[in-house]
């Protein structure tokens, strides 16, 4: 999760919510509000989004269901997620950015990448 917390140069600080990690060659659904551009920051992975997939308004518990047979993460910038869905059980690994707004996305595209490839080497030991 890219959290409320910020770095000292500014960028968002990364931290995970509860999730199963990923597998090695990571396929991540982008959330309806996560800028679509991000794709661009993971172009070593597999990105789909929701309105890619057809499930534009999808209800976030529905979304998680749907995305459970279909991929290993799921990104969103939905603060409220994690207080609105029961996680617990959940096979997907779920990254929480703090904000959609891009430029400071990029600006912690290095903690982005870190966190995707740890969720990615987790799931390989595991």
């Amino acid at each position: 999760m890219l959290s409320d917390c910020q770095s000292r140069d500014g960028a968002p600080d990364i931290r995970g919510i509860e999730g199963r990690t990923a597998r090695a060659g990571v396929n991540i659904l982008l959330d309806e509000c996560v800028p679509r551009p991000l794709r661009k920051l993971l172009a070593n992975h597999t990105c789909r989004t929701a309105q890619e997939m057809g499930w534009k308004s999808v209800k976030n518990g529905d979304l998680l269901t749907l995305a459970e047979a279909q991929f290993d993460l799921f990104i969103t910038s939905d603060q409220g997620l994690a207080y609105q869905e029961n996680l617990r059980g959940r096979r997907i690994a779920i990254l929480e950015l703090s904000t959609n707004k891009l430029r400071p996305i990029e600006a912690a595209v290095a903690q982005l990448r870190d966190a995707v490839e740890k969720i990615s080497r987790a799931s390989s030991v595991a």
